[in-house]
């Protein structure tokens, strides 16, 4: 169906998308769906078209790479700072400090507290004589 379209215009023959034209050659083919790539004795690289006529296989395999390792570099950037403010978030804050060390105090003051009552009650025991043995 595209040899129809040899030796006519590169835009009448990828109307179909099932087409390759090889601007060398002016040939309309059916693309070679077996391979990525179609192979150099067919046409080469930088005169294949396929989709649109203005941009060959060449460049597009040069701007793909592009693209894509662009797009790896990011993730990479974006997977470092994630990583960074994840061991930053980890690390306690002034607040965090702060917060640990009233409660801390808190408890101490609790316990003073607790053995001063402690005391005094034993205190009170031994006046009225109702010490408990242990």
């Amino acid at each position: 169906d595209c040899h129809q379209y040899t030796n006519r215009s590169c835009e009448e023959c990828l109307k179909n998308v099932t087409c390759l034209w090889c601007a060398s050659s002016g040939r309309c083919m059916e693309y070679p769906v077996r391979r990525v790539l179609p192979p150099a004795d067919l046409c080469e690289l930088r005169s294949a078209r396929w989709g649109v006529c203005w941009v060959n296989f060449e460049a597009l395999i040069i701007a793909m790479s592009v693209v894509g390792g662009v797009i790896l570099i990011m993730l990479g950037v974006c997977c470092c700072c994630c990583c960074r403010c994840k061991k930053k978030s980890k690390k306690p804050d002034k607040d965090d400090e702060r917060v640990a060390r009233e409660r801390e105090k808190r408890r101490v003051r609790q316990e003073e507290r607790r053995a001063e009552m402690k005391s005094r009650h034993d205190e009170i025991r031994r006046k009225y004589g109702t010490v408990m043995r242990e």
